[in-house]
């Protein structure tokens, strides 16, 4: 069997994996539909916009499930943590993602107005509110959780969802929200035409500029603005016992979570890869490439995660309370069993996922006009 440190390190990446996939094909349905009421002025566009994800969107929220799945199997302490202190975040994201089936289901039962233009813009809460709260939830990572552990490892929260909603965490929302609805814009860039490809083609325009400002201004707040990150005071011992208390932390106010780009220079690719592909995203638009553009966002997003998760690594859950809490890839984790018998499933079924995903886009391609939904108004969303 793989070594358990080489395991530790593998999950890392494959659950780094699974949430730039959810980010990549979610993340452009979820932005089509936030801009959607914005981009879309009559009944026919916002049918046309809807049906360019009809295909893919509850094929793409298994990613966000299989990484929830991976979550709990790979790191169980985080997942415990996480989903008991941030319980009213994730059920607000929750009951967003509840509006989306049933939108897309009820929306064109009837031909009310009233009623077409409700459901709208429940998508559109569907699409934008999990957008933002995500962005929220990676920035609170960054100043820390308020929980600490007992001497029997039971996590203690002391927060509220209020307090989740300071600044830099807001900024972080931002940074996510522009980011998928610049995605989501590219997208509805390629799949349509007439007069809401352009006014998609604006859209992916002031996102871009929206994500570009934002990223570079959460780096320079947590470069300069006096956010302490965490290391170990020591070097990590790989081997030890599974207990997060077993470890030493030491805060670093000297550019905080950026240390490790000094460390690993290799690492300062991906910001720069986010910044490339806000600037692609933003240059490709202007000039009507919507493939190049959709190019852009992808990247964008890429170079976005890449950049917080490299900052924040080993760390995954850094506690305010007490550093020495925090919980780690190293010592979080679970046994080594789980993660070689987790490891040999992964390599047998998401290359199955990832083939099926590719054939389903390559046979569904294609533009949605107005034409096409007239001609099959009774069978499409």
């Amino acid at each position: 069997m793989i070594e358990y440190e080489l395991l530790k390190v593998i999950w890392w990446v494959l659950v780094g994996v699974l949430l730039i996939g959810f980010a990549l094909t979610d993340g452009f349905d979820m932005g089509s539909m936030a801009i959607m009421p914005f981009v879309a002025k009559n009944d026919q566009e916002r049918r046309a916009a809807i049906n360019t994800i009809a295909p893919h969107w509850d094929g793409n929220q298994v990613w966000f499930i299989t990484a929830g799945g991976a979550l709990f199997a790979a790191w169980p302490m985080v997942y415990a943590v996480a989903f008991s202190g941030l319980y009213w975040a994730l059920l607000l994201v929750l009951f967003a993602l509840f509006l989306r089936p049933v939108g897309f289901d009820y929306r064109s039962k009837l031909e009310n107005t009233k009623w077409r233009n409700a459901w709208d813009w429940a998508l559109c809460i569907g699409g934008a509110v999990p957008a933002l709260v995500f962005g929220v939830a990676f920035g609170n990572l960054f100043l820390g959780l308020p929980f600490e552990m007992d001497s029997t490892l039971r996590s203690q929260y002391t927060g509220s969802f209020f307090a989740l909603l300071n600044p830099f965490a807001l900024l972080a929302g931002v940074v996510s929200l522009s980011m998928l609805c610049a995605h989501g814009s590219t997208w509805l860039m390629m799949r349509t035409d007439g007069a809401l490809h352009q006014r998609s083609q604006k859209s992916a325009l002031l996102s871009g500029v929206v994500y570009l400002f934002a990223f570079i201004l959460a780096g320079a707040w947590l470069y300069l603005g006096g956010i302490e990150g965490y290391s170990y005071a020591q070097p990590v011992d790989v081997n030890s016992a599974l207990n997060p208390l077993a470890k030493e932390v030491v805060t670093n106010a000297n550019h905080g979570w950026l240390n490790n780009y000094t460390a690993y220079p290799v690492t300062m690719l991906a910001p720069i890869v986010g910044i490339f592909g806000g600037l692609l995203l933003i240059i490709a638009a202007k000039a009507n490439k919507a493939a190049l553009s959709f190019i852009g966002s992808s990247l964008a997003i890429v170079g976005t995660i890449l950049t917080a998760g490299f900052a924040l690594f080993p760390f995954l859950l850094p506690s305010s309370l007490n550093p020495a809490s925090s919980l780690t890839m190293w010592d979080a984790v679970s046994s080594h069993m789980t993660l070689g018998v987790m490891f040999v499933a992964a390599c047998i079924f998401v290359p199955i996922i990832l083939c099926y995903t590719l054939w389903s886009y390559y046979k569904m391609w294609g533009k949605i006009t107005n034409q096409h939904i007239e001609a099959n108004s009774h069978s499409l969303y």
